[in-house]
């Protein structure tokens, strides 16, 4: 059995290590996958949106199942290009991503089906939004409509600071075509939970909770970046707060979307506040969360390979999907500088014998040596019978990573910590 992986960061890496794990699967190409990533799949120079070429290497390669796990090539339409040429994938087609796609289709949505979410305004002229602005309630979140890399959100939490966000979206296109629209959303609090599901459209199965940290520095200061680390399971969300979650926002988001035609298959991410009149839905992403994955799949007991086959196949209701009672602890070493400026290319020294708890983000090989290659460059993950104890544990495998300039938050998983302890 031979399986395509589409992508290269840490998502990516350990999607491809749970995979390793079926015994039918003889080969695993990764496009393009990065310089860690090849010890463990063979990486073929192909980027994730040139859409044209991925389906010509996998026609000609007989690629038996193909697995896309970025947004850009979902929303292009790559999973429908593969499967009309035959070939079976884990991933929703392109009329089904627009749940990530856009924004503006997702609170809709929302509205139109009575999913609970912030409030609203949509704006297409800069002038209405600043305009509207004048009198809103700050903080304010301003939201680029499209795709813009996990950073076309911002909370402003003044109205100097709000109409500087429209205006680097609206006039200066700081993120393209993705803030030609915009939505301004009422400011929720609560704590914020990461839940991603397994559906076939009719059946939805959602994993292991989890917190992400997407603040560059401790403390949730600094600007919004990629994610600088996770924990599983978020301890904020309870029995009854996924009770909820399944009857109030999944069942119906499922639902909503094969009503409107667009049935979902694959991987359908729910971010969540937990605010004092329950849970909100804070925005949908239409794959794998990054850096999520590196804590959800490592807790996942039964065989990734399975469950994604069953997806495409719709018989998800078929398939024993179970998670380990374990904690994990996600820490992302970053380099000096992300998310804005950085330098990259120094040697990356990962030790053997903890290479099986490091997904590599951003590396590559240059004259026979791995190298950084990005602002994210590895996520140290621990698996441990409690939260202390994994947390210790990712930050032990953080001080064996060795790169110049590498940097990473102190304190991932101190906030959950606390709510563990109940303070």
């Amino acid at each position: 059995m031979k399986v395509m992986v589409v992508g290269s960061g840490g998502r990516e890496h350990a999607v491809i290590r749970k995979l390793k794990e079926n015994p039918e699967i003889t080969q695993i190409y990764a496009l393009p996958g990065n310089g860690g990533i090849a010890a463990d799949a063979e990486c073929v120079p192909i980027g994730a949106k040139d859409i044209a070429s991925i389906v010509t290497f996998a026609v000609s390669n007989e690629i038996d199942y193909a697995v896309v796990t970025p947004d850009d090539p979902l929303v292009l339409g790559c999973v429908d290009a593969l499967e009309d040429a035959g070939i079976p994938c884990f991933g929703p087609r392109s009329e089904a991503a627009i749940i990530e796609g856009s924004k503006v289709f997702a609170k809709n949505l929302m509205k139109k089906y009575g999913i609970p979410t912030a409030k609203y305004e949509v704006f297409t002229e800069m002038e209405d939004a600043l305009r509207y602005l004048e009198t809103a309630p700050v903080p304010a979140v301003i939201k680029a409509d499209g795709l813009a890399l996990g950073k076309g959100v911002i909370i402003a939490q003044t109205r100097e600071e709000a109409f500087a966000a429209v205006r680097e979206m609206m006039q200066e296109k700081k993120f393209g075509h993705s803030g030609d629209q915009i939505v301004i959303e009422e400011f929720l609090e609560g704590p914020e939970v990461s839940v991603l599901s397994f559906t076939d459209g009719k059946t939805i199965i959602p994993m292991v909770s989890s917190m992400d940290h997407k603040r560059a520095g401790d403390h949730d200061t600094g600007l919004n970046t990629g994610g600088m680390g996770t924990v599983a399971p978020n301890p904020y969300y309870t029995p009854d707060i996924a009770a909820r979650c399944m009857q109030e926002i999944f069942l119906p988001t499922v639902n909503a979307m094969n009503a409107e035609g667009r049935t979902f298959k694959g991987c359908l991410y729910f971010g969540l506040m937990i605010t004092k009149d329950g849970p909100r839905v804070i925005e949908y992403n239409c794959r794998f969360g990054d850096p999520e994955t590196q804590v959800v799949l490592p807790l996942l007991k039964s065989d990734l390979f399975t469950i994604m086959c069953a997806v495409t196949e719709g018989r998800l209701s078929e398939v024993d999907v179970r998670f380990s009672e374990k904690h994990a602890c996600c820490v992302i070493l970053a380099s000096a500088g992300y998310p804005e400026h950085y330098e990259k290319g120094f040697p990356l020294e990962i030790p053997e014998h903890i290479r099986e708890h490091v997904f590599v983000a951003g590396a590559a090989v240059k004259d026979g040596v791995l190298v950084t290659n990005g602002g994210r460059v590895a996520g140290c993950t621990a698996v441990a019978g409690t939260l202390a104890d994994a947390i210790r544990d990712a930050y032990a495998l953080v001080g064996q990573v060795r790169f110049e300039n590498a940097y990473c938050r102190k304190d991932i998983g101190q906030r959950a910590l606390l709510a563990v302890k109940g303070e």
